[in-house]
């Protein structure tokens, strides 16, 4: 379970990470070449269409950071978790996630599953 929390750690440090460059070594170490990203509102697979996602998020959201909420819930090469973009850490998140992240050999991410329980208003 300590591997899964760690991969999960590494999903949200992705996202967070302001430098597109960094952010797509990242994206290419941890993703395999054609793991799928799919939510309410996208459904891409492969390392540019997982980055092309997070770009879009960090624009629309800028200046705004994602945190684990609670614990990893990981079980084989499973784990779902709870997530929020919030303005400062610590603070009410404006949206709330919850995803789960399919694993594979070398503990690389075949697919990420999303949920979204909390929106911003438009």
């Amino acid at each position: 379970m300590s591997d899964l929390a760690h991969i999960v750690t590494q999903y949200l440090d992705i996202w967070n990470e302001a430098d597109a460059d960094k952010r797509a070594a990242a994206i290419a170490d941890l993703f395999t070449a054609d793991a799928p990203y799919i939510d309410p509102l996208a459904a891409v697979a492969g390392h540019d269409g997982v980055a092309a996602v997070i770009t879009a998020a960090r624009e629309q959201f800028a200046g705004l950071s994602f945190e684990l909420l609670g614990d990893v819930d990981a079980h084989r090469n499973l784990a779902r978790f709870r997530w929020g973009l919030v303005t400062a850490p610590g603070t009410e998140p404006i949206a709330i996630g919850f995803d789960v992240i399919v694993t594979g050999e070398g503990s690389r991410i075949e697919g990420v599953y999303g949920f979204l329980d909390k929106v911003p208003s438009a």
